[in-house]
């Protein structure tokens, strides 16, 4: 008994074939998530030209929100089904998916099939992102997760670095249709990764699914999107479609919560918000990603519109901001597994965003390059301290039977934000600047350019003086003063932090429910055997 205990009680290094596994499964984790992060950022320095060569001008926030809203209604079911069935499978199936939507998006012909690819895409990025979260919280103890929750943040950053670049290189070069084929070999890698080095998770019992919870989050989640991109510009607020959405959003979102009552599995468990860090976190995260979204979605455009930038150097104008958000996530996930100690990050990084937010909604149509550049690079510190930080807390507040479960309740939240932020600020940028072009474009300028929804950023350079800085102008009174809009939404984050419990983070596995692993035998991390637990 006493070499049992012993035994116990020493830490054994990991097994090199098991480090190998590991490194490859943490590799293939990280290009699913550069799959789906590439996708919210890679369009960026793109749109201008696609919307201007597919005539759609007016659609163009639907290309952003048509893949947030997809991936948003499927995070909690491929979470849900992932702590039943397990992942290996569903993220194999997540990864087709998506590269189906990328064929489809390569091969559209007008802007609503470009809008049907990118629904597609979003139906398997949602996987993409939830599994790879969840996946990683099998292997690693949360004391240990904090780098690679850094590095997975990290993986966003670079996505939005490399993103506007790619977009931007690709679209002046081959064409924008490169854009999608691009996630092609990318989505190759990740899918061997996936298939080889995953073990899947052993089934014992057919599991319930929650058939009724999926069909009305879906369709309130539907419904909150529609009103918030159609409200106020494609129709009046008072409009019969957009009240008959509000009471169809809400009827749909009451009979969801019936339904998770008394279902055996719901997909968003109500127990879930008997935990306060859980409360705290999702709505503090919400919060963020709607101004995160809101600010950064339409600024490559912006960027290629008033500085005159080509989409490459739109990109590259980005880096500022990219750059900052990948070295404070990482160093904050380094930070937490050294110290143990978290609390601070999320409401320090939302306190620098509410400066941010305020610094570039004082922006003007000629403040320099370098202005706008360092605005952007204070906004990504903020976000590097905020991100994953929020995630860790939530896995860290409950076991790993439910751990999928809860991390895709928290990421659904943080998407509808992520939705919110995008259609409501798209909506709001794109009614404001049809009418300020309205106003102020000549008539004959006005019909040459379809109104403004032929508009691309090289026919805006080739336009003489006067009609260019009546459109830079617009473009930049159009949205510039919406950042001022989102800066109390981080300012609210920030006191929700504060009322955050600091929980010690957990330092082994308890397998309780049998999860994913990289192989035979134990899991081992960070030097230590966490072996499952018997119950």
């Amino acid at each position: 008994m006493s070499q049992l205990k012993s035994r116990s009680a020493a830490p054994r290094r990991t097994a090199p074939a098991t480090e190998a596994k590991f490194v490859l499964v943490f590799v293939a984790l990280m290009l699913s998530m550069l799959l789906s992060a590439l996708n919210q950022t890679i369009l960026g320095t793109a749109l201008p030209t696609i919307v201007g060569e597919l005539n759609g001008a007016s659609s163009m926030l639907w290309v952003i929100t048509a893949f947030i809203l997809a991936s948003t209604i499927t995070m909690p079911i491929y979470g849900k089904l992932g702590d039943l069935v397990g992942r290996k499978h569903l993220l194999i199936s997540a990864i087709l998916i998506f590269l189906a939507g990328s064929v489809v998006g390569a091969l559209a012909p007008d802007m609503t099939w470009l809008i049907v690819a990118r629904v597609i895409q979003g139906l398997g990025g949602g996987g993409l992102m939830i599994l790879s979260q969840a996946i990683i919280a099998d292997i690693v103890p949360a004391r240990e997760r904090g780098k690679y929750m850094g590095l997975m943040g990290g993986v966003f950053a670079f996505a939005s670095v490399v993103g506007p670049l790619i977009g931007g290189w690709l679209t002046e070069g081959p064409g924008w249709r490169w854009v999608f084929w691009f996630n092609l070999p990318v989505g190759a890698l990740a899918l061997v990764g996936a298939t080889l080095f995953l073990r899947p998770k052993a089934v014992r019992v057919r599991p319930t699914l929650d058939l009724w919870g999926m069909v009305f989050i879906a369709l309130a989640t539907t419904g909150l999107v529609l009103v918030s991109s159609w409200g106020g510009s494609t129709y009046a607020w008072t409009s019969p479609v957009i009240l008959g959405l509000v009471a169809a959003t809400v009827v749909s979102a009451v009979v969801f919560v019936q339904v998770e009552r008394h279902t055996a599995e719901p997909i968003i468990p109500l127990s879930l918000f008997r935990d306060r860090n859980f409360k705290l976190t999702t709505v503090a995260g919400l919060l963020t990603s709607v101004a995160m979204f809101g600010s950064i979605g339409y600024m490559p455009t912006y960027l290629q519109m008033a500085t005159g930038a080509s989409a490459t150097e739109a990109g590259m104008l980005m880096i500022p901001m990219m750059g900052a958000l990948l070295v404070s996530s990482i160093v904050s996930g380094q930070l937490v597994s050294r110290t143990g100690r978290y609390k601070w990050m999320p409401i320090a990084g939302s306190a620098i965003m509410v400066v941010a937010l305020v610094l570039m909604g004082m922006l003007e149509a000629s403040s320099a390059v370098w202005h706008i550049c360092l605005n952007l690079g204070i906004l990504g510190l903020g976000l590097g301290l905020n991100m994953q930080i929020l995630v860790l807390i939530v896995q860290n507040s409950f076991p790993l039977s439910q751990v999928g479960t809860a991390t895709a309740a928290n990421n659904f939240f943080r998407q509808i934000g992520a939705t919110l932020g995008s259609a409501v600020v798209g909506s709001l940028f794109a009614s404001r600047l049809t009418g300020f072009l309205a106003e102020r474009l000549p008539a004959q300028a006005s019909a040459a350019t379809g109104g403004g929804e032929s508009l691309t950023p090289a026919l805006v350079q080739s336009l003489p003086e006067e009609l260019r800085s009546v459109i830079v102008t617009s473009y930049s009174e159009a949205l510039i003063p919406l950042f001022l809009y989102m800066a109390p939404l981080a300012a609210i984050a920030a006191v929700l932090c504060l009322f955050v419990t600091e929980k010690p983070l957990a330092t082994t596995l308890e397998h309780d429910a049998g999860p994913e692993s990289i192989g035979e035998g134990s899991i081992v991390m960070g030097g230590r055997e966490n072996a499952p637990t018997s119950k």
